[in-house]
Order: C-alpha cells, then structure tokens, then sequence
C-alpha cells in the first residue's frame, strides 16, 4: 500500500483528519510474501562455486589431432595395361589337375601312411632359442687369511635358499691337522654389492674342517666335520657365538677324522625334526641326535668290519677280519631313506640299509649297540673310491648311483648286480667328488686332479671341473674347466638344486668358482629320461 500522508495545522482540523485516519486504518493479518533471489540463480546456472576465486576452466576431448583422415591400400595407381598376375584357370586347367590328382592320389596315400608308422623324428623339438655352449665363472671367492696359510678348500654346500654358498677350510696333504686353526666362510650371491674377496661371515674352528652341509630346511644352519672326529653345527644368523651344538670328545666320537661327509637325515620318531649323520674312515656310520643342552648324542651306529661285507665279488685285496674298513663317502637314496651306498679305502663301494638287524662285531666302546649295514659290495675300482652320488630321478632308476676314485674312472652302478653298467675313464688324473646333475638325467660333474689324494704321497697338478654328458658320449667328457692358472687339484664341487644352472668348486689354491652351466647342461631331452631308464634296465645275471 502507498504510505500515510500526514499534513501538520491547528485546532479542529487536526482532531479531524487523526479521526479520519483512525476509521481508515486498523489491525489485522496478512499472507506472507516471498521473493526470490535472482542472484543466486543465476550463479548457479553458470555452476560457479563460493569457494572458487576463478571462472569456470573450459576443456575439450579430441581422439585425434587432425580434423581429417584418409586409407590406401597402395601407393600407386593402378595402369592402364594388362594385370600383372597368374593367368586365369578356365575350365581345361581344372580338368587337368582333376586328372593329375586321381592319378597320384594312391601313392601319396600310400607315403602318407609310411610316415604315420616311422619313428624317425620321434623326440625331435624345433628349438628356436639360441643354445649358449659356453660355461661361464661368474665368482672367484676366497678368503685372504686363508689363502696366506695356504689352506684348502676341503668342502662346499649351498643352503635351502640357493642364494648362499658356503666353504670349509682346512689342508689334506700335511701339516699338523688336529691343532690348526681354520674356518667356515659363506657369500650370499644375492646381495647387493657382493665382494668375492671378503666373505659376509667367517666363522674360526680350532680344528681343521674337512666337511659341510647346509641343513635342508633352515638356511641358517650349517654342520660340519672336524678332523679331530667331532660333529658340530653352527648358526649363521648369531652374531656371536655361532657354534650351537656337538658332539664332544666322548666314546662315542670317531677316532678318525670325518672325512667328505655330513648329512641332515629326517628324523622318523618326530616330525619336522632332524638328525645327523657322519661317517669317518675308523669305519663307523653315527646318526646324532639334539639334546636341550646343545650336546649332540648318539642315537644309532653302524661299523664296517671286513668280516661282514658279502662276499658278492672276487675282493683279492680285501684281507678278512675283524678289521675296521675305512669309509670315505656317503649318499643316500632320494627315495627310500633306508638306503645308501659308501665309498671305502679298500676301492669298493657298499650298498648299505639302516634297518640292518645284525650286531656288528666290533664294538669299540660305543654306548649304543652297533649294526652291520652292508648288503653288498660292488666291482672295485684301481684305488680308493673318494665319492659317491645316488641318482636323484624317479624310483624306476633310482638303483643307480655313480662312484669315483684315484684310478681317474667313474663307475655307472646299479644296485642291483655287482658288476658297473658303465665303466669310463673320465682322466689319469685322480677324480676327488663326482655329483650326478639335479636336473638332467644324463649329467654329472666331477673334480680331478693328478696325482695326490687325501691318503697317500704324491703330488697334485691341473685341477680340472669335468662335465659329462652320456647323451653326447660315454666315452669323453662334453667339457672341462680349468679351475685355477696353478697346479692345483679340485677337491670338492656341489650343484645348486634351486638354481641348477649354477655349480661351486672348491680347489687346493683355497678359492671357489661359481661356475654358470648352459641350457646344455640345464635343460632335459624329450626322451633323456627313457634313456637313463634303458641302462638302468641293462642288468646282467
């Protein structure tokens, strides 16, 4: 409504025009009325935000930067002439290669079928990767302080990892063995900046360690050997004090040193758990087991008296007794954990069983009965057998195991006769450690070198790593290593299973090489497999 005019005089007319007014106006309640902002809609319609101090960004999408696009399939026109190109087939050409193939069609049946039933390309793959023939050394590792008292490097183990290598030091020619210091040392390849020179670890034993393994399971875990007879184990990941258990200087001990070999067994009365077994030439065979108190304690033994070993073979050096026979390696079947084959000073190798029941006859002080394991003997060879290897492929070959020695030869043997399938004279060099490859079924490494061996007096030269394939030949070695610019032997050697392409060495210069095979030497044949089991089928009667 228009506002109230009010005019301002004297007397009646005042009173008059408040009278009129008071009649005019009065109380009363009205509708509410509400109007819009004009502002705010239209800020939101240009979507302008309050908290934003900019306008509005524009942006565009495009697929492709050019407005336009073309295709031709070729890049010249096409001419006036003729078409280059075969001639058309009218219907006499047709008939002709009608008549042709009704006329070959019985002949080329005919060779069709002959080819279905030939087996001249049985096996063959088309490889179309290139083979790399060469085998590399990718580490020389050493230890300085080693090296400077001329030790050796008496063993080599990878642990369950397969990025760890490990090596004992100690001397098996001379020198006064049974007080001399000497060490453990590992590399972890795996580490970044790794120095071939300085080990990550070094662990000093006061006697010579002349044997080692990694535990299968804990990579941490490492058992050694002594050539003072004991059994120990060392934790790697301690930072001091390392040594966690052993045997001691008890009955039980051997009285010679443990040469070549220690091994981690499963223990059958508790799961997860393991034992340790050690083998020495005073002719005895102890399985350790763990006490809460970091003792290692004798749970089972075995004596090798010349007396008991089957007469299956014509021994003529072999003088029967009651005489210890010395054992010198050890390996035990992949697939039946009762059996194993030792190698011995006498030349021989002996199938062995741990469910053996007959008392041995030597008994010296033990303090638990020992067994006579021995079921039988094989061919020997011209010399003391160094080393063992079972095979590690499926149970229809897992008879056969390899044996090495000083005459330079390795022995293909099955367990199942006495007589070697395959006789090779790999060198005239002695052969320290023979290992059969974790992944090729016709493989197997062994370390050489002439002339001195862990028992006798002559000199050693020209250590060599010897890869033998029997696919290839089975009379010559498919390649050899030199180990080291001296004359030096090659005492021990082990294939990493988690990376087969790799092989460790240990030689008398007191170095390692990391040796990295070719696919040659990694990757199986289509028919390697029914190879192997053809020889181990070869027994005579």
């Amino acid at each position: 409504a228009a506002p109230a005019r009010v005019a301002t005089g004297t007397g009646g007319c005042s009173r008059a025009v408040g009278a009129a007014a008071a009649a005019m106006f009065a109380d009363g309640a009205a509708g509410s009325a509400d109007v819009g902002s004009l502002w705010r809609r239209a800020r939101s319609a240009r979507r302008e935000a309050k908290s934003c101090q900019t306008g509005p960004v524009a942006s565009a999408e495009a697929a492709v930067q050019t407005g336009t696009k073309r295709e031709a399939g070729v890049q010249t026109e096409q001419g006036a002439g003729p078409a280059q190109g075969p001639p058309h087939q009218g219907p006499a050409d047709a008939a002709r290669l009608l008549s042709f193939l009704r006329r070959v069609e019985d002949a080329v049946i005919k060779e069709l079928s002959k080819n279905c039933r030939s087996h001249a390309f049985d096996g063959f793959e088309v490889n179309w990767t290139h083979q790399n023939e060469t085998v590399l050394c990718l580490h020389t590792l050493s230890y300085s302080e080693a090296q400077q008292r001329k030790l050796q490097v008496t063993g080599v183990s990878w642990n369950a990892t397969g990025a760890v290598v490990a090596c004992s030091y100690g001397r098996l020619d001379d020198g006064d063995w049974s007080t001399e210091k000497s060490y453990v040392c590992t590399w972890n390849l795996d580490r970044r900046g790794l120095n071939p020179q300085r080990p990550d670890l070094v662990v000093d034993v006061p006697s010579s360690v002349l044997c080692l393994a990694f535990h299968p399971s804990q990579p941490s875990l490492i058992a050694g050997g002594l050539f003072s007879g004991e059994v120990v184990v060392w934790d790697t990941s301690r930072t001091e004090d390392t040594l966690i258990l052993r045997t001691g200087m008890t009955d039980d001990t051997h009285t010679d040193p443990v040469y070549q070999q220690v091994n981690w067994l499963p223990d059958g009365k508790h799961r997860n758990h393991f034992q340790l077994l050690s083998a020495s030439t005073d002719g005895k065979i102890l399985v350790w087991r763990e006490e809460r108190d970091g003792r290692l304690v004798l749970a089972e033994g075995f004596a090798l008296v010349a007396q008991q070993i089957p007469r299956s073979i014509r021994l003529k050096k072999l003088v029967w007794g009651e005489t210890a026979v010395g054992v010198t390696s050890l390996s035990f079947s992949r697939f039946d954990p009762r059996v194993f084959v030792v190698g011995t000073e006498g030349g021989f190798a002996l199938k062995c069983s741990t469910a053996a029941g007959t008392e041995a006859l030597r008994q010296p002080g033990s303090s638990v009965p020992l067994r006579a394991p021995a079921e039988l003997a094989f061919s020997p060879h011209g010399g003391p057998v160094y080393s063992v290897s079972c095979s590690p492929f499926h149970r229809q070959v897992l008879n056969l195991f390899l044996s090495c020695g000083t005459d330079g030869h390795v022995h293909l043997h099955s367990m199942l006769q006495a007589q070697p399938l395959v006789s090779v004279q790999l060198s005239k060099k002695y052969l320290f450690c023979v290992r059969w490859s974790p992944v090729r079924p016709l493989v197997f490494a062994a370390a050489s070198g002439e002339g001195k061996g862990v028992h006798d007096t002559y000199l050693c030269f020209k250590g060599e790593v010897q890869l033998f394939d029997f696919e290839k030949s089975t009379q010559k070695a498919a390649v050899s290593m030199k180990q080291s610019t001296g004359e030096s032997p090659v005492y021990c050697l082990e294939f990493n299973v988690k990376q087969p392409q790799l092989l460790a060495a240990g030689d008398a210069t007191g170095a390692v090489k990391v040796w990295q095979l070719s696919s040659d030497f990694t990757e199986q044949g289509p028919r390697e497999m029914k190879h192997l089991e053809q020889l181990a089928s070869e027994v005579t009667d």
